[in-house]
């Protein structure tokens, strides 16, 4: 017998169209994910078109340092790429190192602004943060002075990072870059009260990015004065060309980014070092990349123990255990670790007693300084970024509000609010209909081997060649966003998708779609929704 018909399925065609096709853009994940707000995929589309310098421009309107980044930003954006879906994510931050050395070969330069607007802006601080905001500050024609209270720009940047993992001359030419902008970089500038600096300048504005650089300290009894020292200080000790003395066996207690880059150096100054962490390595605050490289470099990690004191030549330790929380407990078990001398890397706290007589300012329990949505503190024209607030601590986060704030000045100083453009809706791995695509590894970087490596500070990590450059861009899969490949052109049963030439995208002819959806269901790149026919 014939069956009824089904009427409770979806209307797709008929004497009248009920929906009709549109194209967007969507917000591809790895522009969302990235903390300095770059836009990612345009980018990458320029490297896959073989047009690098535009790429790079395109970069740098929002990140003015990529060969740095390209080096020492842990790339949120590849964890949430949705290539990891089918093989591998793309390899984001090793083109973004190919275009920032590549511009650093070719000397391109930032444009700088055809008009000023007679404000002056006081950036404090020149890590990452500041030299963001001057950067952005800068190209919108701002008067921009930056200080710093140490001999060199760069911040933890110069002190914290070591040379084997970001190169001096790199970062040292990226930073004059920003500053042949016309920026006014005042270094070994101590600023001791703010309000003085500000008015003595004439400053309009103020943005405060003081860096993280005082250590935080445990009490462990020690006997016989045991040698210990704070990693920033060995680490900066390192930077101005100073060698501390140290005995065989250095243990670094933490288990952060830090405590790893201290052990490492630790390695290269032919000592034998060791790390003493409270917890597991699934609970580590370092990247686990980090620890894996440490430990491929012969340093050891002792995993869930506490140091309970001191003694010269040994440690005694308590071995922990974690809770249901992942938090560690004692067990009163102890153990002796032989050590020569102890680094210790819990953390660092930002110095923010210069701040105090500023009325209107607000501080958190940590010290940091309380900011609105606006990054303004509570004191009018005061705005504050990088580690400062509180906020997860990176390089790329430190560029990001850099960013943020530099908008939210710029606004403030023409005497608006900095209002955020609405974002588009996200795309993801679900939503895209990839029929075909390149099946191959990403190009993987060469490192150099652990044994090599760790005789001196070079870097250990190399860069990629045009070549692979250009091929690892073209792995991108476009997601949200139209690449032009003619799909919905060739798929329409009506000829209605018009080409509107290179770069221009597509029109729907409405007088020829019966809104199928056939388009839409063949978008590889979900860059096309179906919405209701308007009402008359």
């Amino acid at each position: 017998m014939t069956r009824p018909l089904d009427l409770s399925h979806e209307r797709r065609t008929g004497p009248e169209r009920v929906r009709r096709p549109i194209y967007v853009d969507h917000l591809p994940p790895c522009n969302h994910a990235c903390p300095a707000g770059e836009n990612i995929q345009a980018w990458l589309a320029h490297v896959q078109a073989g047009e690098d310098e535009t790429a790079w421009r395109v970069l740098t309107q929002d990140n003015p340092m990529p060969a740095v980044h390209g080096r020492v930003c842990y790339h949120p954006c590849e964890d949430s790429c949705n290539r990891k879906e089918l093989d591998a994510s793309v390899s984001i931050h090793a083109v973004e190192r190919y275009l920032g050395d590549l511009a650093l070969e070719k000397g391109w330069q930032f444009e700088r602004p055809f008009e000023t607007t007679g404000k002056r802006v006081l950036i404090v601080g020149a890590g990452p943060s500041g030299l963001s905001a001057s950067y952005h500050l800068a190209r919108r024609g701002h008067a921009v002075t930056m200080v710093d209270a140490g001999p060199l720009a760069g911040g933890m940047m110069h002190f914290g990072i070591p040379a084997y993992r970001l190169p001096r001359d790199v970062l040292d030419q990226e930073i004059q870059r920003i500053v042949d902008l016309g920026v006014d970089l005042r270094l070994n500038h101590k600023v001791t009260d703010l309000e003085a600096e500000r008015q003595d300048g004439k400053f309009d504005a103020v943005f405060i990015a003081v860096g993280a650089h005082l250590s935080k300290r445990v009490d462990i009894p020690a006997r016989d004065a045991a040698p210990m020292m704070d990693a920033v200080s060995f680490l900066k000790s390192i930077e101005a060309g100073e060698r501390p003395r140290l005995g065989r066996r250095v243990a670094v207690y933490g288990g952060g980014n830090t405590a790893m880059d201290a052990a490492r150096v630790v390695k290269r100054l032919g000592h034998d070092p060791l790390i003493v962490y409270r917890r597991d390595r699934g609970h580590m605050p370092a990247h686990d990349f980090e620890a894996q490289e440490a430990l491929d470099e012969g340093v050891q990690i002792h995993w869930l123990r506490a140091i309970k004191s001191l003694e010269p030549g040994s440690m005694t330790v308590e071995i922990m255990e974690l809770d249901d929380r992942g938090r560690p407990r004692p067990t009163g078990e102890t153990e002796t670790i032989e050590a020569d001398d102890l680094i210790l890397a819990l953390g660092q706290d930002t110095d923010t007693e210069f701040l105090r007589s500023v009325p209107g300012l607000n501080f958190d329990r940590d010290g940091t300084v309380r900011v609105d949505e606006r990054m303004m503190t509570g004191a009018p024209g005061v705005f504050a970024g990088g580690d400062m607030v509180p906020s997860e601590r990176s390089v790329t986060i430190a560029v990001g509000h850099g960013k943020q704030a530099a908008r939210c000045i710029d606004t403030w100083l023409r005497g608006g609010l900095y209002q955020p453009r609405p974002r588009n809706p996200g795309v993801s791995f679900a939503d895209l209909k990839v029929p075909y695509y390149v099946e191959a590894d990403p190009r993987q970087q060469p490192h150099v081997p652990a044994e090599e490596a760790t005789t001196g500070f070079g870097e250990v990590v190399g860069g990629l060649s045009v070549q692979e450059a250009h091929y690892e861009a073209q792995r991108c899969l476009s997601c949200g966003n139209c690449y032009e490949c003619d799909g919905c052109h060739g798929a329409c049963p009506e000829n209605a998708i018009q080409k509107l030439g290179r770069g221009k995208g597509y029109r729907v002819d409405l007088e020829r779609c019966t809104g199928c959806g056939v388009c839409h269901d063949q978008c590889p790149c979900h860059a096309i929704e179906m919405i209701p026919e308007p009402n008359p």
